[in-house]
């Protein structure tokens, strides 16, 4: 008798799948398939009471943020988002590069952050760049707004990502700029850990 199978396709632009399976299950005859802007899976010898899948919104990260600065205090922040910025976001269609955040009138604003107009919006899609006031307890606001105020400190969106319960956080990190003494040795230790990781995987 020839396997059951299920094919599930799936809008997959900046998504990852992940599939879990019970330790009973055979999974040699899984077969992925990526193409275009869709992810086709396969399961052999499986139903769909035997397997549960769900769809993760990959992490957003600004890479550039810790060659430039060092961190002192992370936080996660809520977003104060529109229906359209949180579509685009699963579809994994923002960038953090150019982003920063500012004060205003007690409020803090990240600014420049880049969400793509969702496929699909009417007139009420939003503006790609707009400002976006961002969640913080109030004790943590009053504590972030005197160190940039006091030390010229900088607050740095580093990374974009969705809770397990759904909501849209972004981290930010109090940082201050590093001098070129320190981004050098940023390299340095990056290179290493390279060349350590290369090693690790030839003796494998």
């Amino acid at each position: 008798m020839s396997p059951t199978i299920h094919i599930y396709k799936l809008e997959a632009c900046g998504s990852l799948l992940i599939i879990p399976f019970s330790n009973d299950l055979k999974v040699s005859n899984l077969v992925i398939f990526h193409q275009n802007l869709y992810k086709i899976c396969i399961f052999a010898n499986l139903t769909e009471n035997e397997m549960g899948v769900k769809l993760v919104t990959k992490e957003i990260i600004n890479r550039k943020a810790r060659f430039e600065f060092s961190f002192i205090q992370q936080y996660e922040a809520g977003l104060v988002l529109s229906g359209t910025e949180v579509k685009a976001l699963r579809q994994g269609l923002a960038n953090l590069n150019d982003a920063y955040c500012l004060f205003d009138h007690g409020s803090l604003v990240v600014k420049n952050m880049f969400i793509a107009e969702y496929d699909h919006g009417t007139i009420y899609n939003h503006d790609a760049r707009r400002d976006r006031r961002l969640l913080l307890h109030k004790s943590e606001l009053k504590k972030l707004e005197r160190r940039v105020t006091e030390k010229g400190y900088t607050i740095v969106p580093y990374k974009l990502y969705f809770t397990d319960r759904g909501f849209a956080k972004l981290e930010i990190a109090l940082a201050q700029g590093k001098k070129a003494f320190d981004k050098r040795e940023t390299i340095k230790e990056r290179d290493s850990k390279r060349d350590l990781d290369r090693i690790k995987k030839i003796k494998l």
